[in-house]
């Protein structure tokens, strides 16, 4: 009977209760992170964790010692990772341990996108459950044995003593186990898709996507609330090409609400990663590139498809948000924006007070202004309120017997005031420019040129496709980041797909062939480097174990980059009239049936793709 991983684990781990441990040889490790180019990673640099940088060296060093690698994965904005190292990292009794009996790496998530991907794939596939902070436990050969996530200190602690207690006891047994995770793609299909298989997962992803929608808040799910943008931009097209009332009802309630509470700051403009309540109101704080890009193209299109004024006024305020605090000289953008401000509070940043209201308000002003933003009650967060959109101007206008007209300049007055106050406050960034998320950005700012939503979206796009052609490609390979002349992490198949998408939205803006061409290299090169007879890379090359490849990669936060490769492989090729490149992204398309038919929702770059190429009569073979 072949059991899934985790019931291994679990009898692995029942074992192992009262075996002993044996001495540790030391390994005369020291931490190697201390100003090191990663923000995250610097964080760390004073940890007493002796971490190791992701490279051969830290391979070598567990091979050579017969230690497991302790792969901890995070990132400078994750407030579950700061946790986690306070309590745990910084506790020289668990730092001592891993010392010891393990060799302990520290992973940027943002500079090892793809390594990432294959750990949180492997702690989904194990656990059930996966996030940040990722740690995983590798054998020295390379292989993925166990996956956590946070634990208080005393589990972790567990954790890691039943692990070394199992490691020495029974070592080949643990390397069985996980080899067990390992699996393949089938490679390339045929360049023919099947319409009718097509139009099943497009109703599947319609069904499902009301059977897990949220009926009262919008979004998926009844717990924590992610925007999930592939899955509503997926839906949103899908009703611009049907209208289904079902769909309508779906996309307004989730938009409507990500954008009035508390997932959107409305001071500032721009989103938060997600709320860890199902109604939307309680936010954790870091606001990521990649979020705001996705959401604000999401917006732009619904605006447009819907006629709604609002959306188009939050994907102004949101760009406007990315360009005025995350641009940086030069063109390219920065990675995040931190949920601990520089008081090591949470959310410290955004929230007020009453007291503080009080003295920056004017009474006029306060009388407005704490049932507009939701702040007649005890602040909802231990350091104060969160401004959201709790009434209209109408509805606040007709309970004080104002006029809306006076009531919207105080609203404006207010808010005025309060960004001000807040720019005083301190919150540290992750400034990383990394390829694929700047990729995501140049998308958004050349899709809102093209809109003509305002005169300065062209320029800032082709500030950012300098960035990227200019600093990061060199006409062969993209690098993921570049820091001070330095570059830093692994160009993913993430990285090649995202850019090579930016690039075609900012050629559709211009128009010129030298930019089409430019979007033809680095989709070649991408195809190249990660797809064969195996199907899907999300690196060249590993430290692990190599990557047996994959037929289709799931939607995650950001669009499955598989997917986005060969949507944008068929529409430049539309454009251009190539049938190489047609036929490369159709036999891709046409595979991983199996993987895609279990559950379709998380597959829509795919099924999106495929919808595309029957939609545009590119389902038969290349002439």
């Amino acid at each position: 009977m072949n059991l899934p991983v985790r019931y291994w684990l679990i009898s692995f781990f029942a074992a192992a209760t009262a075996w002993s441990s044996l001495p540790a040889t030391a390994a005369g490790l020291s931490n190697q992170l201390k100003n090191h180019p990663s923000p995250y990673l610097a964080l760390h640099g004073s940890d007493p964790v002796a971490w190791q940088d992701w490279d051969a060296r830290a391979v070598q060093a567990a091979s050579r010692e017969n230690k497991l690698l302790f792969v901890s994965i995070g990132y400078f904005s994750c407030h579950w990772c700061h946790v986690m190292q306070r309590e745990s990292y910084k506790n020289p009794d668990i730092a001592d341990y891993l010392n010891k009996h393990f060799i302990p790496v520290k992973v940027d998530r943002e500079l090892e996108p793809a390594l990432d991907a294959r750990l949180i794939a492997f702690a989904e596939k194990t656990q059930g459950v996966s996030g940040w902070p990722l740690n995983v436990f590798l054998t020295p050969d390379g292989y993925p044995l166990y996956a956590v996530m946070y634990l208080p200190p005393a589990e972790f602690k567990g954790v890691l003593e039943r692990l070394q207690q199992l490691w020495q006891q029974d070592p080949e047994g643990l390397k069985r186990v996980a080899r067990k995770a390992a699996g393949g793609g089938n490679g390339p299909g045929t360049p023919k898709l099947s319409a009718a298989t097509v139009k099943g997962y497009v109703s599947s992803v319609i069904e499902t996507s009301q059977q897990i929608g949220d009926p009262f808040n919008g979004g998926f799910g009844e717990q924590s609330k992610f925007p999930s943008v592939p899955q509503l931009d997926f839906l949103l097209h899908q009703y611009q090409l049907q209208p289904d009332p079902r769909l309508k009802i779906l996309l307004t309630r989730t938009l409507d609400n990500m954008m009035h509470y508390g997932l959107y700051d409305h001071l500032g403009g721009g989103f938060f990663r997600y709320t860890v309540d199902p109604g939307w109101r309680t936010p954790h704080f870091e606001k990521m590139l990649y979020d705001n890009a996705l959401l604000a193209r999401l917006y732009l299109r619904a605006g447009s498809l819907m006629g709604r004024e609002d959306y188009t006024r939050v994907v102004r305020q949101t760009l406007d948000f990315m360009s005025q605090v995350m641009r940086r000289p030069g063109g390219g953008f920065i990675a995040a924006l931190s949920a601990i401000d520089s008081n090591n509070i949470e959310g410290g940043y955004y929230l007020w007070q009453p007291g503080e209201l009080k003295k920056r308000l004017t009474t006029e002003e306060l009388k407005v202004y704490l049932p507009l933003r939701g702040m007649s009650d005890a602040p909802a967060f231990e350091d104060g309120h969160l401004p959201i959109a709790n009434k209209t101007v109408a509805e606040v206008a007709g309970i004080t017997g104002m006029s809306t007209g006076k009531v919207a300049g105080l609203l404006a007055s207010a808010d005025r005031k309060l960004l001000t106050a807040r720019t005083a406050r301190s919150l540290p960034a992750d400034s990383k420019l990394l390829a694929g998320w700047n990729g995501l950005a140049l998308s958004a700012y050349a899709e809102a040129a093209r809109a003509k939503l305002g005169p300065d979206y062209a320029g800032i796009a082709s500030g950012i496709r300098n960035y990227l052609v200019g600093q990061l490609w060199d006409g062969k390979q993209l690098q993921r980041s570049v820091v001070d002349g330095r570059a830093i992490g692994q160009a993913s198949l993430e990285d090649y797909a995202q850019v090579a998408r930016g690039l075609l939205d900012y050629a559709l803006l211009t128009g010129r062939a030298d930019d089409f061409d430019t979007v033809r290299s680095v989709v070649n090169v991408g195809w190249q480097r990660f797809y064969g007879n195996t199907g899907w890379r999300l690196s060249q090359t590993s430290l692990m174990q190599p990557e047996a490849g994959q037929d289709a990669i799931a939607d995650g936060p950001m669009p499955s980059p598989s997917g986005s490769l060969m949507a944008t492989t068929l529409e430049l090729a539309a454009r251009l009239d190539d049938d190489s490149l047609r036929r490369q992204a159709l036999v891709a398309l046409n595979s991983g049936h199996d993987v895609i038919a279990a559950d379709p929702f998380w597959y829509v770059g795919h099924v999106g793709a495929m919808s595309a190429a029957i939609g545009s009569g590119h389902s038969v073979s290349a002439r």
